[in-house]
């Protein structure tokens, strides 16, 4: 038998011809009705897909059956440690029930949100997970009406009903204050990248303004980090906010992991002590441990997220879990105290 070119791809219908049988029955052979067929056969069969190295189309299958065992996956900034973090775990959770992944990465624009929605529909997709940089509220309804379960990761859209699996974002910035505050700093300053478009940082924010109100011992002041990287502009706000007015000791506190970099290369630049001056960050990143005296920070349990976002994406496809009311799983964050919280 003469041998394949290199850049060709064998067919079904080779490896019936390879094999001797009908392509009905390799068919068989790769659609799980093996036992149809007879040792002798399934032996030939299996020969024939080796020798050719034939590789079946599991997007053209899966259609034809009606199945296309895809998840979608739509992040707001892959960058994004958080985001790498949680993708992964979805990642294992999908593969571990036989469905691949399918990401696109709207780098927050919401107009790339809509063509990647409307490029998911395309492909049929079983399910999809989406961290929302926008409003696609249309996009989502069309998939919604085609019968696709829908779960939001980490942010939530008011108009879309809908599964959300995320932190308990005013419970973290309680375990944050509190920490501070047991530390002894009474003046914090809140820094977060524009909270618009993104439910979570909008929650953090109103929280730690709501905690302010509440806790006569502390004060504080928030600022937002411009959308284009400004190194100057936010080390002259650092400057201010440790030599201006209110009390002492002064404490940051970091809405994310971005905000936890950009704020940990600004004082470093500025030669601030940390401990003396209190650094803390939501999201824990590989490097806190390593910077200075270490960064305290808030981690999100982001393996039990990915798992408990595919797990209600796979409720949602089975007959029983398409009538259910939508539900919110929110996990608590884990304080991992270092010395950038420990005033000398």
């Amino acid at each position: 038998m003469s041998s394949l070119p290199a850049a060709s791809r064998s067919t079904i219908l080779e490896v019936a011809r390879d094999a001797g049988v009908s392509k009905t029955s390799v068919s068989r052979y790769l659609g799980g009705e093996r036992h149809r067929l007879s040792i002798a056969m399934q032996t030939r069969i299996a020969t024939a897909i080796q020798r050719l190295d034939y590789r079946p189309n599991q997007m053209a299958r899966g259609l034809k059956g009606g199945r296309s065992k895809l998840v979608g996956m739509l992040v707001a900034d892959i960058r994004n440690p958080f985001s790498v973090a949680v993708l992964h775990a979805i990642e294992q959770a999908c593969r571990a029930r036989g469905f691949s992944l399918l990401v696109c990465n709207t780098d927050n624009d919401p107009d790339q949100e809509r063509d990647h929605l409307a490029l998911l529909a395309s492909y049929r997709v079983e399910g999809v997970v989406i961290n929302a940089a926008g409003r696609p509220s249309a996009q989502l309804k069309a998939l919604a009406d085609q019968g696709t379960p829908i779960v939001l990761l980490d942010r939530s859209l008011n108009d879309v009903e809908a599964d959300a699996v995320g932190l308990d974002n005013a419970g973290a910035i309680d375990m944050a204050l509190g920490h501070l505050l047991d530390r002894g700093y009474r003046h914090v300053l809140y820094v977060s990248e524009p909270p618009e478009g993104a439910s979570s940082r909008q929650l953090r924010l109103e929280r730690f303004r709501q905690r302010l109100a509440q806790v006569p011992e502390l004060t504080g002041e928030t600022t937002c980090l411009p959308m284009q990287r400004d190194n100057d502009a936010l080390r002259q706000t650092l400057h201010e906010f440790m030599s201006g007015g209110g009390p002492v000791p002064r404490a940051i506190l970091c809405a994310n992991g971005n905000v936890t970099l950009q704020v940990a290369h600004a004082l470093n630049a500025l030669g601030v002590t940390l401990g003396e001056t209190g650094l803390l960050g939501i999201d824990e990143l590989d490097w806190c441990a390593l910077a200075g005296p270490g960064i305290t920070t808030l981690a999100q349990p982001t393996e039990a997220i990915g798992q408990a976002t595919v797990a209600s994406l796979m409720q949602r496809l089975e007959p029983t879990g398409r009538q259910a009311p939508p539900r919110r799983t929110e996990y608590a964050a884990r304080l991992i105290a270092r010395g950038s919280t420990r005033r000398p």
